[in-house]
């Protein structure tokens, strides 16, 4: 930009002065510093739309570049899935091909393990090790009190009229 120093400044104030005159100067200058102002932040609003822009383009690159990475191991996935069923379905037809026609079973064939029972307790409940009777009976709280049920509870009784 255009470097303006102390004396090139002192220099333009002076002929302002002359040939504006010092009645009309401060309104001039005010003037002049409301269009400067405008301009500057004419200016830093261009350069934000130009930096938004550009990030804008690198998120699309970004984005474009984690799509194209995310077919690709989506591809490997399925390729590496498929191999390993075909393999397990070559392993599958070639162990029933080696089979005696009138075997039920493989030799060393084991039954599957029985089918896994859920215990029907309910392990998300916290279980305090104090008996419920010596919590009553010792005052504690086991049950949260809304803030509109305390505040009725511990408010003052009203005086009769």
């Amino acid at each position: 930009m255009i470097d303006f120093g102390f004396d090139k400044m002192a220099l333009i104030g002076a002929v302002a002065l002359i040939v504006i005159g010092p009645e009309k100067l401060p309104r001039v200058a005010r003037t002049v510093g409301h269009l400067i102002g405008k301009a500057q932040r004419y200016v830093a609003d261009v350069k934000a739309e130009v930096n938004r822009s550009i990030e804008l383009e690198e998120l699309k690159k970004m984005k474009t570049q984690f799509q194209d990475a995310a077919r690709d191991v989506e591809k490997t996935v399925h390729n590496e899935i498929h191999q390993t069923g075909s393999d397990l379905e070559k392993a599958w037809q070639g162990d029933d091909a080696a089979l005696p026609a009138n075997s039920g079973q493989h030799e060393g064939w084991t039954p599957p393990p029985p089918e896994y029972k859920h215990p029907k307790k309910n392990w998300r409940v916290k279980r305090g090790a104090t008996p419920q009777w010596y919590k009553q009976r010792s005052g504690v709280r086991t049950r949260a009190l809304s803030g509109a049920a305390r505040v009725a509870r511990f408010r003052p009784p009203r005086p009769s009229v």
